[in-house]
């Protein structure tokens, strides 16, 4: 079938332009001004003007199409934000001690509503596969313009 297939994720999250948390602030227009966590995965920023995180998760909602969930205190004024898609909710302890106001991710734990509860940090889950649908198109697109290459996504929806 003359089919070629690479394999790699956590390089494609942490990926400064073409990652998935890259992508997702672009389309967020989150302004990214640090890193966080282990191998600096996680994005830390600023997201352009306050708003509450029932609102961010209301704006997510729009652009990932799918509904966002939003633990914690929901009406909580949000300028700092801490992002990282996928299953990152194992980072929401490094998004709080490096400063955020909100983590968004994609998943969501039993113990990660506690957190967000106790902490006075809200936390948004908007989906594994819906936050991390866009660093993998840029990818494909630069390599396209790169390498005179055809990609193709296919969007394989996953509620969850």
């Amino acid at each position: 079938h003359d089919i070629n297939l690479f394999a790699f994720h956590l390089p494609l999250d942490a990926h400064p332009d073409l990652g998935n948390n890259a992508a997702l602030g672009r389309l967020m227009g989150w302004q990214a001004s640090g890193r966080f966590a282990d191998q600096d995965v996680g994005f830390l920023g600023e997201t352009g003007q306050t708003a509450s995180a029932a609102e961010i998760a209301g704006s997510l909602g729009d652009r990932l199409q799918r509904a966002a969930t939003v633990v914690g205190d929901a009406g909580r004024a949000v300028r700092r934000i801490a992002w990282c898609t996928g299953a990152a909710q194992g980072l929401f302890e490094q998004a709080i001690a490096a400063g955020a106001d909100l983590f968004v991710s994609g998943e969501i734990s039993e113990q990660t509503v506690h957190l967000a509860r106790e902490s006075g940090v809200p936390y948004i889950a908007a989906g594994h596969h819906a936050t991390e649908r866009y660093g993998v198109q840029a990818l494909g697109e630069h390599l396209a313009g790169r390498f005179d290459l055809h990609c193709e996504f296919v969007d394989i929806d996953n509620p969850v």
